[in-house]
């Protein structure tokens, strides 16, 4: 059993923690312990979830290498193919670097894409499967089968998304139904199928814009309701919903809470993003991820879900105590309750991962993003 005491909650108030089996076992004013760890005045927050990334991808600790412009998606994922085939380094090795830097910033559980295609088979899934188990005593991590040269427009890559089911990936994924595969029903068919005969959840990258990309969230939303896949769909960017009339946004807001269909963000500058605090108002699950870090598309990102929020706060030019809350909300309980980390948050009974930062409170710690950090992981201090 250990206690942490003289801590800083997000209204203010000074509470303590004690976690026992790797549970929090007590939290609150009055919870003490004669051996106690002393936690400073620091504020304390769930551990860091990140929703979106792409572990398999990173370069991290690879010598520097600048980023691509490109016109058409296509292009990047061209660009991708020639910079990792000539990598010699293995995807776990470099993966492994990364969690590193995110177990440091606070984040203790990770959902990651795992590319999937022809040319490179499973390799790629077998590598994120040995990364799982020698980092399963520091980072829960949960995968999804990502297409990203395309699924039905590049033959053999569903028999390889239903092969990596079966090694234990938990999420079926996709990627612009009709901007890439040009088939919008036959690839959503294809994925809400197999995930319904999985038990599997469904996580699609949308970057089609405007009326094209609303459209097929309407489609995912009437996907999801039919196959009773409630609750366990995200869809990853949706620029589009940024780009619609306040009206149509309002429906579809409406349906995707009526789903429990989350929303991911990574704050992108350069392009519309979903208005985070309309959607939220309307009931729907927004977090913020980092997508990749430091890798063929962008040499930006640096694992730290902190900064994440931070960029999210930036990206809306928040500035008010409930907005820095809110921007936090989105790497902490909205993103854990996004991948479907139940047993998450400061409560008894709840998972003991936590992490106290050097900051009076929620702005003073976005704001700084102070390198002062400590993380507990299952009850027991690991950074």
């Amino acid at each position: 059993m250990t206690t942490f005491t003289n801590l800083r909650d997000m209204t203010g108030g000074t509470i303590g923690i004690r976690c026992q089996g790797g549970r929090i076992a007590a939290v609150g004013p009055d919870v003490t312990a004669p051996d106690a760890v002393d936690g400073e005045g620091r504020l304390v927050l769930p551990a860091f979830v990140e929703p979106h990334v792409h572990l398999d991808k990173t370069l991290w600790g690879e010598p520097w290498q600048p980023g691509k412009r490109a016109a058409r998606l296509r292009d990047y994922i061209e660009n991708e193919r020639r910079v990792l085939s000539a990598n010699t380094t293995p995807p776990e090795d470099r993966a492994a670097r990364l969690l590193a830097q995110m177990l440091a910033c606070g984040t203790t559980a990770v959902r990651s894409h795992i590319d999937i295609a022809p040319d490179m088979g499973l390799t790629h899934v077998e590598a994120m499967m040995r990364l799982r188990d020698a980092w399963s005593d520091r980072m829960d991590l949960q995968f999804v089968a990502f297409p990203q040269q395309g699924l039905l427009c590049r033959p053999g890559t569903a028999d390889l998304i239903r092969a990596a089911m079966d090694m234990g990936v938990e999420t079926v994924g996709g990627l612009d139904p009709a901007g890439i595969d040009g088939d919008p029903d036959g690839q959503l068919r294809f994925i809400f199928d197999l995930a319904v005969e999985k038990g599997a959840g469904v996580d699609i990258h949308l970057h089609d814009k405007g009326e094209l990309g609303a459209w097929q969230v309407e489609r995912i939303a009437d996907y999801t309701l039919a196959s009773g896949l409630a609750g366990k769909v995200m869809i990853s960017h949706a620029y589009c919903l940024g780009m619609i009339p306040d009206q149509r946004l309002e429906r579809i807001g409406r349906r995707l809470a009526d789903a429990g269909i989350s929303l991911m963000t990574s704050a992108p500058a350069d392009v519309a993003v979903p208005p985070v605090e309309d959607l939220v108002a309307m009931g729907v699950t927004v977090c913020c991820g980092s997508d990749g870090i430091r890798d063929s598309w962008s040499p930006f990102g640096n694992g730290d879900m902190l900064e994440r929020a931070f960029l999210t706060a930036y990206r809306f030019d928040w500035n008010r105590d409930e907005d820095f809350t809110l921007a936090l909300n989105c790497a902490t309980h909205a993103a854990a309750r996004a991948i479907g980390i139940s047993d998450y948050g400061l409560a008894p009974g709840n998972r003991a991962d936590f992490v106290m930062i050097g900051a009076s409170g929620p702005g003073d710690a976005l704001c700084r993003r102070p390198s002062d950090r400590q993380v507990v992981r299952r009850g027991k201090r690991v950074v």
